[in-house]
């Protein structure tokens, strides 16, 4: 019941640890017992983890998990473009129960491969026993998850003046699923939000994710629109802001909204590569931070992307340095000697500040004597990474998900050498192959009528 991680380069990302160059991290049962160099204990699974980055596992607090099944399809994809094909009677309302099942699994496997152990499932729901397909996916697939229970993508749920809900069925998932937070699968709402919806209706829905002690998340604040909804404004006078409400996206928010939620409570979850591409506006990563914000990151949507977090590092870094040096450049002042905003930042962004998003901070995100272990080891043997010189550099920078060696969520290794455990993925292939098949043609028929 005891497993010794002996010898890696350890990033804990706990302050008050650091890091270490070499060290070692027990693990109890779930729970990490001790994180220092020259651990000795008996009676315990010794696991060589020399030549190995050793570091919380990556959080993603924004994906729409089902749509693994249909990856790619949107690669060429705007905003626009997605919204018309996915919602209002679009792709997502070709799904049987079944297929949500197998889309769920196989999304949250890709990104348990990934190094990712913990995310933000943003659902769009049809009906209860799609719920409980959803449901069963996450939790066959061993990823610790928020289940944000959200509504159908039907254009009479997302409209400006939409006054329905689905109370009643979180209510009832919540009490069949989610009674206890000590748990890997925990809920969320995904609401709507005032953008998307009436206002008496964000209002109601946000009510009841207190009543349900979930996290509250939405699309907020982004496209044409975001510069002028001023919706967090209106949320602050309202009294409504608090830590419990993630705001995805942001572009367009003002810098005084971001001072709100820095002194009120809030976060916003930055999804970069999406962001950039599809016309959201600019990723809001320096907005935040300026503000005194630090953002959560996520991947959003694999229609367009992969369900890759080192690349959202990346394009996080890259993108603020980018916007940042472009104001020097025009100011005739050559950036440096340091860059703006340091890989660590970054890191930091993409696990403790996502594990605060999603309100699991006191379980995960960081490796700290009794906390989760949830944890992925990377091979710092690989050619792209060897030699290592600086860890979060190499981390943030050179790693990619075939560096992933393993990973372990609650102390279970889900992935070790490089390879998924306990998993027929053969059978689960060829699951989503029928799933996806099946989703076109309805698709193709509904288009063609």
């Amino acid at each position: 019941m005891r497993k010794l991680f002996k010898g890696g380069t350890v990033l804990t990302l706990d302050k008050n640890l650091g890091n270490f160059e070499t060290a070692d991290v027990l693990v109890e049962r779930s729970t990490i017992v001790e994180v220092r160099p020259n651990i000795e204990a008996g009676d315990c699974e010794v696991i060589d983890a020399s030549d190995m980055i050793v570091m919380p596992g990556l959080v993603d607090s924004h994906r729409h998990t089902w749509e693994s099944l249909i990856r790619n399809i949107g690669a060429d994809w705007s905003l626009q473009t997605y919204l018309s094909k996915i919602y209002y009677g679009g792709l997502g309302s070709m799904r049987r129960p079944e297929d949500d099942y197998t889309a769920n699994r196989l999304g949250a496997l890709e990104a348990l491969d990934a190094g990712v152990t913990t995310l933000l499932d943003w659902t769009m729901i049809i009906s209860p026993d799609h719920t409980e397909e959803m449901i069963r996916g996450l939790k066959d697939s061993g990823i610790r998850a928020v289940f944000a229970h959200g509504s159908p993508g039907d254009t009479e749920y997302w409209n400006a003046d939409s006054t329905i809900d689905n109370a009643e069925d979180a209510r009832t998932i919540k009490a069949r699923y989610f009674s206890s937070r000590d748990q890997l699968l925990t809920m969320g709402l995904a609401i709507r939000g005032p953008e998307f919806s009436s206002w008496e209706t964000s209002v109601k829905e946000i009510q009841l994710a207190r009543e349900l002690d979930a996290v509250c998340s939405m699309h907020l604040g982004f496209g044409t629109w975001g510069s002028t909804a001023r919706s967090i404004e209106k949320l602050n006078e309202e009294n409504l802001l608090g830590k419990d409400l993630n705001f995805v996206h942001a572009n367009a928010i003002s810098p005084e909204e971001v001072k709100l939620l820095a002194e009120k409570g809030g976060s916003i979850s930055v999804t970069p590569e999406i962001e950039m591409m599809m016309g959201h506006g600019y990723p809001a990563v320096g907005l935040s931070l300026e503000n005194g914000l630090k953002p959560a990151l996520g991947v959003d949507v694999v229609t367009s992307t992969g369900g890759d977090m080192f690349a959202q590092m990346k394009f996080a870094l890259q993108a603020e340095r980018a916007r940042y040096n472009q104001i020097q450049l025009e100011k005739g002042i050559m950036p440096g000697p340091e860059l703006n905003l340091s890989a660590e930042t970054i890191l930091e962004c993409a696990t403790i500040e996502g594990a605060k998003a999603l309100m699991l901070e006191d379980k995960i995100g960081s490796l700290a004597p009794g906390k989760q272990a949830d944890m992925i080891m990377i091979r710092t043997n690989d050619l792209n990474i060897f030699p290592v010189n600086d860890p979060i550099g190499t981390v943030v920078q050179t790693t990619n998900t075939a560096n992933v060696d393993s990973v372990y969520v609650a102390g279970e290794a889900v992935k070790k050498d490089g390879k998924l455990l306990n998993v027929d993925l053969a059978s689960l292939k060829k699951q989503a192959i029928e799933a996806r098949d099946y989703m076109l043609e309805e698709y193709r028929e509904q288009v063609n009528q």
